[in-house]
C-alpha cells in the first residue's frame, strides 16, 4: 500500500427501471471492480428500484484505472443473471482533488462532466466543494441491457501517510 493516493467511498444510492430478470421483479445487487478490488453490496428483494444506501470504499492507487459496476440478479439455483454494466473514470474528479480547494464556500460547483460515449452518465455530473470535501454525484446509463440507471455519490478521503495526490 506504499503508492496509496488516498480513498474513494462510492455512496451506491440506489438503481431505477433496472430490468426484470425473474418472473415479475429482480434480485439486484452490484459489484464495483477495480482492478484487482472487488466489493459487493447487500441483495435487495423483488425490486427493480431499489435503494441500498450503501458506503463501499476503494483504495485509490492507480487513478488511471476505470471503475466498472456490474448489475446482477441474485439468483437461488442458477448462476445469477446481469442486468447491466458501467464504467467510469476518475480523471475529472481526480483534478479537482489536485487543485487542494479550501476556503471557499460549501455547495460550491468546481467542475461539471457531461455525458458522452465515452462515459456511461445518463446526465450532466456536478463536482462539488461540499463541507471541507470533493464530492461528485452521479447517474450512470447501464450497459448492455434494455435499460436501467445507478445513481451514485462519490467522496475522496485523504489518509494520513499516503503518498496523496
Amino acid at each position: 500500500m506504499e503508492n496509496l493516493l488516498g480513498l474513494l467511498r462510492i455512496h451506491v444510492i440506489r438503481g431505477i427501471n433496472l430490468a426484470i430478470r425473474d418472473v415479475r421483479s429482480s434480485d439486484p445487487y452490484i459489484i464495483v471492480r477495480m482492478g484487482k478490488q472487488k466489493l459487493k453490496t447487500r441483495v435487495i428483494k423483488k425490486n427493480v428500484n431499489p435503494e441500498w444506501n450503501e458506503d463501499l470504499t476503494l483504495s485509490i492507487a492507480d487513478p488511471n484505472i476505470p471503475i466498472k459496476l456490474l448489475v446482477y440478479d441474485k439468483d437461488t439455483f442458477t448462476l445469477d443473471d446481469k442486468m447491466g454494466d458501467a464504467e467510469f473514470d476518475l480523471g475529472p474528479f481526480i483534478e479537482v482533488i489536485r487543485m487542494k480547494l479550501d476556503n471557499i464556500p460549501s455547495g460550491t460547483v468546481i467542475t461539471n462532466v457531461k455525458p458522452s460515449r465515452q462515459n456511461c452518465l445518463a446526465e450532466e455530473s456536478n463536482i462539488v466543494w461540499q463541507n471541507g470535501k470533493v464530492k461528485q454525484h452521479m447517474f450512470l446509463r447501464l450497459r448492455n441491457v434494455e435499460r436501467g440507471e445507478v445513481e451514485l455519490e462519490l467522496e475522496w478521503i485523504d489518509v494520513p501517510g499516503s503518498r496523496g495526490l
